[in-house]
C-alpha cells in the first residue's frame, strides 16, 4: 500500500491532518471562505448540480423507513406475525443506519463519496421496488435492509461530501439538506395511510411508490460521478491528528445527542401512532400528528444551520431541545386529548436537535477527512444505540400493558438528551480537542 493510501484511513486510530490554532468561526467551522474544490476527476461540482444532487439523495434518506410504521398492523397482519414482527420492523431502521453506517468510510475510500452514493442507492431502488411484492416474511425484511443501504451510507457521507464540494456554499448546502431530510420524512409518515388506499393490499402500493422514487438520485448522482471522480477527500501533505475520537468530549456529546435524539424520533415513528390511538385518537389523525412531528423539522432545518454558524453560544439552546421533548412526552401523558397538537408541536421543536446535530458535523470539525470520521462514527453508533429505544418500550409495553410506562420512559430520555445538547453546543472543535 502506498503512503497517500495509508493517510486516507479515516478509522478511530487513524491519522488526521492537523487542523490550525485559528478561532472557531463561520469561515473556519464550515469553510464557507473557501472555493468549491474540484473532484479527483478534475472539474468543478456546479452550484445547480450540487443542489440537485443533495436535495435528491436528502428526501430519499427517510420514506423508506417512516413509511412502515403507520402501515405497521396491516403489514404484519399479512404475514401472519404478531407484535415481536412489529418491534422488529421498527428497530430495523436504526439496525441498518447503525451497522450499514459503519461501512460508509471504507467503501467510500474505495468508491469515492460520490461513487458510493451511486452503488448504494442503485441497490436500495431495487430492493425497494421488490419488497412489497414478497410474500415470505423474512425476505420482506432481507429486502428492508438491502433498500435501507442507500440512505445508510447517505447519512454519513453527504455532510461530508458538502464539506469538501460545498465551498462557500456549505452553510446553504446544508440548509437544503436539512429542510429536504425532513420533508421526505414527514412525508413518509403523513403520506403513508392515503398512498395504500381502502384496499387490504393497499400497503404494498403504498411502499411502492417510495421504491420508485429512491431511483431518482441514482440519475442526478451519476452526473455528479463523471465530475467527481474518486473524491474520497484527500490528506494534507504534513501534520497529523491521532488518535480515537473517543478522545474528544465534543465527538462524545454529538453521538450521545444523536443517539437520544433518533431514539426518540423512531420510537415516535414506530410506536407512537398506536400510543396515540390507545389514547382515543382516530389512526388517521394519529398518523397525521406524527407527520406534525417530523414536519417541524422543516422548520428547524432551515433555521439551525444559521443559527449554529452565527450564534455566539448554543449550549442552553440545544440543552433546549431536550427539556422541550421532556414536556411533550409529558403532555401526552398528562393530557393526551386536550390538545394533541400542541404537543405534536413541542415535540417537533424539541425534534430541532436532529438537524442542529447534522448541521454540528461540519461546524465542529475544519477538515473534510474529520468531518467524514467524525460523520462515520457519530452516526452509525448513534443509531445503533437509539436501535435500543423501539426495543425497550415494546418491552415496557408488553410488561405493563401501559402505554404510560413507554411516555415516561421517552420522558427521561428527554433529560439527558438536554444534558447531552448543552455539552455539544460549546464552542469546541473535534480536530483541536484530537490535536491537544
Amino acid at each position: 500500500m502506498s503512503t497517500s493510501a495509508q493517510s486516507d484511513d479515516l478509522t478511530p486510530g487513524a491519522p488526521v491532518a492537523c487542523a490550525s490554532d485559528e478561532p472557531v468561526g463561520v469561515d473556519t467551522a464550515i469553510g464557507a471562505a473557501d472555493p468549491a474544490p474540484a473532484g479527483r476527476g478534475g472539474r468543478v461540482v456546479g452550484g445547480v448540480l450540487a443542489v440537485l444532487a443533495v436535495a435528491t439523495i436528502a428526501v430519499n434518506l427517510r420514506p423508506g423507513a417512516t413509511g412502515v410504521g403507520p402501515l405497521m398492523d396491516p403489514i404484519v397482519a399479512a404475514y401472519g406475525q404478531g407484535p415481536a414482527a412489529a418491534g422488529l420492523l421498527t428497530a430495523l431502521p436504526c439496525l441498518a443506519f447503525g451497522a450499514l453506517g459503519l461501512l460508509a468510510v471504507p467503501i467510500s475510500r474505495r468508491l469515492g463519496l460520490s461513487g458510493t452514493v451511486v452503488a448504494s442507492f442503485v441497490l436500495a431502488a431495487i430492493a425497494l421496488l421488490l419488497r412489497p411484492g414478497t410474500d415470505v416474511f423474512w425476505l420482506f425484511v432481507a429486502l428492508s435492509v438491502i433498500g435501507l443501504m442507500g440512505p445508510a451510507l447517505g447519512n454519513v457521507l453527504v455532510p461530508a461530501w458538502i464539506k469538501l464540494h460545498g465551498g462557500r456554499h456549505a452553510v446553504a448546502l446544508m440548509t437544503l439538506y436539512s429542510v429536504v431530510l425532513a420533508i421526505g420524512g414527514s412525508a413518509g409518515a403523513s403520506l403513508a395511510v392515503p398512498l395504500a388506499g381502502g384496499g387490504a393490499d393497499g400497503w404494498r402500493a403504498s411502499l411502492l411508490f417510495w421504491g420508485a422514487v429512491i431511483a431518482l438520485p441514482v440519475v442526478v448522482w451519476a452526473v455528479v460521478l463523471t465530475r467527481t471522480g474518486h473524491d474520497f477527500p484527500p490528506a494534507p501533505p504534513r501534520g497529523t491528528l491521532s488518535g480515537s475520537l473517543l478522545r474528544s468530549p465534543t465527538a462524545i456529546a454529538l453521538t450521545v445527542m444523536f443517539a437520544l435524539q433518533s431514539l426518540n424520533a423512531y420510537t415516535q415513528f414506530g410506536m407512537l401512532p398506536q400510543i396515540l390511538a390507545d389514547a382515543g385518537i382516530t389512526p388517521t389523525r394519529a398518523g397525521l400528528l406524527v407527520g406534525v412531528i417530523s414536519g417541524w423539522g422543516l422548520v428547524g432545518g432551515l433555521v439551525m444551520p444559521t443559527v449554529i454558524a452565527r450564534a455566539p453560544g448554543l449550549r442552553f439552546i440545544v440543552a433546549g431541545f431536550g427539556a422541550l421533548t421532556t414536556i411533550g412526552y409529558l403532555g401526552l401523558l398528562l393530557a393526551p386529548t386536550a390538545s394533541p397538537l400542541l404537543w405534536a408541536c413541542v415535540l417537533g421543536i424539541g425534534g430541532f436537535a436532529f438537524p442542529t446535530a447534522i448541521a454540528l458535523l461540519p461546524a465542529r470539525t475544519r477538515s473534510p477527512l474529520v468531518t467524514a470520521r467524525l460523520s462515520g462514527a457519530t452516526q452509525p453508533v448513534g443509531y445503533l444505540l437509539a436501535a435500543l429505544g423501539p426495543i425497550l418500550a415494546g418491552m415496557l409495553l408488553d410488561v405493563t400493558g401501559a402505554s404510560a410506562t413507554v411516555l415516561w420512559f421517552l420522558a427521561g430520555t428527554g433529560v439527558l438528551l438536554a444534558i447531552a445538547g448543552y455539552r455539544a453546543g460549546l464552542p469546541r472543535t473535534v480536530d483541536d480537542e484530537l490535536h491537544a
